[in-house]
């Protein structure tokens, strides 16, 4: 009877498993849209630093400031100016117009309090950040962050210190290499 035992076995493994089905309004279906709204969020911002980000070489903290202040923190202004010249006079704001002006004071805030964002200043995590594909938003933690300031631009605190080995361990010293001191004693001896 050994033979039966082995059909339900290629039986079993030749069922394919369902993909679940959530009602609409279950609180299932609500916590995937939040997780996919939030993670579509992160690509967003992950995204445009991605753009950012030069050909060769990297940022100065100077450009990473510019970059964030005339063109991350005014993306909106056009929209916004839009919306304000849609409205016809004594008309109260729209809902959209409303929106975006609490996103911009909040994102200024963020940035007045401290912006946290991917270090484009250290050269191996802007190597490691060329790499990225774009979609998958686990890669982020690889990399380094850093918290930026409005109010003092030249202060850039190391907030997350990454997690790939390219970021992590120091560049190694070749064997070969001599200290500077060895060899000003090699040169006058």
């Amino acid at each position: 009877m050994a033979p039966a035992s082995t059909s339900k076995a290629a039986a079993a493994t030749k069922k394919v498993k369902k993909e679940k089905l959530f009602h609409p309004a279950s609180r299932k279906a609500g916590q995937l849209a939040r997780h996919a709204l939030r993670k579509g969020k992160l690509v967003d911002l992950y995204g445009f630093f991605y753009h950012a980000v030069p050909e060769e070489g990297v940022l100065t903290l100077e450009e990473l400031h510019h970059i964030i202040s005339d063109v991350w923190l005014t993306r909106f202004d056009e929209e916004l100016e839009a919306e304000r010249s849609a409205r016809r006079k004594g008309r109260p704001k729209s809902a959209k117009e409303m929106k975006l002006e609490e996103l911009k004071l909040r994102e200024a805030e963020i940035y007045r309090t401290g912006m946290e964002v991917i270090d484009l200043t250290h050269p191996p995590t802007v190597e490691l950040f060329r790499r990225w594909d774009q979609k998958e938003v686990a890669f982020i933690q690889l990399l380094r962050f850093i918290r930026i300031f409005s109010t003092d631009p030249q202060l850039a605190l190391v907030s997350r210190p990454g997690k790939h080995l390219s970021i992590t361990v120091p560049p190694p010293v070749p064997d070969d290499a001599m200290d500077l001191a060895e060899e000003n004693e090699i040169k006058f001896a």
